[in-house]
């Protein structure tokens, strides 16, 4: 495993760029896509004011805005330890502040466009709710896994600021027994279950979108970083 400070006197601007004019390109590809797949109410019905297409383009901008601001803070941190010079012992505290609501977003908005939605995927009832729930538990399981054995101080990317959470030793309880990527694969079936359990084609929309953003920011952001971190860069 590299050392923090090694890191951040070896590497150069060009570093922190990396795999971003990618995350770029791949947004609009994204935001093209889900946006063409979204459909209107046929009875304008809304929700809180808003129709659920109007919901769905608001969740789908809150999620690229997090990811935005995650790539942005987590090559700050570990290339410049910019939120730490910025905020020093607090830092940790203060982006998890930051980390969590749009995270929370995410559920919660998905579910909005679902109760707001009156298309339906098309697909049979029986169907979508055994699914749903199937999707759901695994979420909620995985979540689950994620608060007891791996934190939340790991979660939102403690190893880019702290090097005691970057020593820490692999996960292999709970939901990691199965996947060590539980964070990007099992628990985001939850957003597909909650839009099947709405029977709702925008809120599916919205889930698929997500989940394919989320091995966007893998890819092109926390691929990149743990190589740095823990390989041999």
């Amino acid at each position: 495993m590299a050392n923090l400070e090694d890191i951040r006197r070896r590497s150069t601007w060009r570093d922190m760029l990396e795999g971003q004019p990618q995350h770029l390109g791949l947004i609009v590809f994204l935001w093209l896509g889900a946006t063409s797949l979204l459909m209107p109410s046929p009875d304008g019905q809304r929700f809180l004011g808003l129709t659920a297409q109007t919901w769905a383009i608001t969740s789908i901008g809150l999620a690229i805005l997090h990811q935005v601001i995650v790539a942005f803070i987590f090559r700050a941190e570990l290339h410049r330890n910019l939120v730490t010079r910025l905020h020093g012992e607090a830092d940790l505290a203060i982006w998890t502040r930051m980390f969590l609501p749009l995270l929370v977003a995410r559920p919660i908005t998905i579910l909005i466009t679902g109760l707001a939605d009156v298309v339906p995927i098309g697909t049979p009832q029986w169907l979508n709710i055994g699914l749903g729930i199937t999707f759901v538990a695994i979420a909620i399981y995985g979540m689950h896994s994620v608060l007891t054995y791996f934190t939340i101080r790991r979660a939102v990317g403690g190893d880019h600021f702290r090097e005691e959470i970057a020593a820490l030793p692999l996960v292999d309880k709970g939901i990691f027994k199965y996947t060590s990527n539980a964070m990007y694969g099992p628990i985001f079936l939850g957003l597909w279950g909650i839009a099947l359990l709405c029977d709702s084609w925008n809120a599916l929309v919205v889930a698929a979108f997500q989940h394919a953003y989320i091995w966007v920011h893998y890819y092109c952001t926390e691929k990149p970083d743990m190589e740095w971190i823990y390989g041999n860069r």
